[in-house]
Parts: C-alpha cells; structure tokens; sequence
C-alpha cells in the first residue's frame, strides 16, 4: 500500500482499557513530536476511540503510525499523526462550517464534530459506496448523527451548504478542483495533499480578498482522488 508496511491481520485482543491506555500515550506522542497544539484537537483525539473506526481484523493496530486498509477499492484510514497535520495549520476551531472530501472510516469525521462543536458543521463526501457504507455505520455506532454524509463526487464538493470555513480534501489531487475553491469563504483555508512530479506536497492554501495564498507544510503520501479530478496516470 504505497510503500507502508501494513501489519498481518488477526482477531483482536486487546480490552477497552487497553485501548482508552494507548490512545493517551498517542496524544502525548503527538504533542511531543510537534503534531499536536490546539487544546480543542487534543480533547478530541482523547476522546473519540479510533479503533471503533477499524475493520475488526486490525482493531488491534489502531494507534500504531501506519494506514490501514478499510472496505472499498483504495480507501485507507491515514496513521494516527495525519489528522494532527491537516487539523493544526486548517486551525480548525469552535464554530466552524468545515467541508471534508474523503470519509474514510468516519475517524477524522468524528474528530472534526467534537472539534467545531454544537454551533458549527462537518459535512463529508465519500466516492465510493462501500466506504461510504462502513463509514457511516461507524459514527451511527458512535452516536454522530448531526453529520451532512454525502455520497457523490468530492471534487464536486457539496454546494447546498456552502461556504466553508474551512475544507479538507484527504487524497492527493494534480490540481485544486475549483468547484471547492469557489465554495471556501473568503478569509476560509484549505489543506490537501497535491502532486508535484513524483511527490506529494501537504499544501494550505488561504483565501483572501487579495486572492489565494500558498504554503507547503510538508510532504505526504496518500492515495489518489477518484472521479472527476482525479490526476491523470503516467
């Protein structure tokens, strides 16, 4: 899976405990490798149980720095750190209308609901019907039904609640599809991860009255965007 190393599947062992344990010790870790500063993601991150968002057979995996495979034709949930690195420097924060392109698991969904709180909104579109499905199983599971879950193009993104505040897109892309652009609220910043030859750049981009203004965090590896933005094969 795009040079990860990905763990043997196998029924999971380990306890509630054992988990809520190695879901502290990850915060820390984030918080000391630099990953980790707003108080409000780190509240987040202790409290919503990612393994709840694994296939069963890698449960037990759930906080180890490495992506894992979910249902669908390329999904992946990304390494523990990744939400972090997009959250931070999005300043993801109270209040926000936030727009992600790529539900996953519905890990990153939840995380962003206890982020943006009761007065803001996570709308999320997922391409592919099978993710889509064991996603949104997952945060009916979870409790989170004040969710938008699209099933659609995300490139497209979702204009029926646009503007965002805030937008991201977790597949790589050649090119910012425009539709999301248009649909990001002056003053609003977008973080996704773009191609530039043979590498990916984690790349912010903010929009202001003066017009879009650029910085790349640093280099990612992520599965391409599917449908119709998605960057051309070599």
């Amino acid at each position: 899976m795009m040079g990860w190393v990905i763990p043997p599947p196998k029924e999971p062992t380990k306890s509630p405990e054992e988990f809520r344990k190695e879901r502290r010790k990850k915060v820390a870790w984030l918080a000391r490798h630099g990953y980790l500063g707003s108080e409000r993601i780190r509240q987040a991150l202790l409290k919503v149980p990612r393994e709840e968002f694994i296939p069963r057979r890698y449960r037990d995996y759930a906080y180890r720095e490495v992506p894992l495979p979910l249902p669908g034709r390329t999904s992946t949930i990304s390494c523990p750190h990744s939400y972090p690195l997009f959250y931070e420097p999005l300043g993801l924060d109270r209040g926000d209308r936030f727009l992600e392109v790529g539900l996953g698991s519905g890990y990153g969904t939840a995380l962003a609901r206890e982020i943006v709180g009761e007065h803001g909104l996570v709308v999320s579109v997922e391409i592919d019907p099978v993710t889509f499905a064991f996603a949104k199983g997952n945060l009916e599971a979870a409790g989170y039904r004040d969710l938008v879950l699209v099933r659609g193009d995300g490139g497209h993104g979702f204009e029926e609640r646009a503007p965002y505040d805030r937008i991201c897109m977790t597949a790589a892309c050649a090119e910012v599809p425009q539709p999301l652009l248009e649909q990001l609220r002056t003053g609003g910043r977008f973080i996704a991860p773009v191609i530039r030859g043979s590498v990916q750049d984690l790349v912010l981009l903010e929009k202001t009255e003066q017009g879009i203004r650029r910085t790349v965090v640093c280099e990612v590896l992520y599965v391409s965007l599917q449908g119709e933005y998605a960057p051309m094969e070599l």
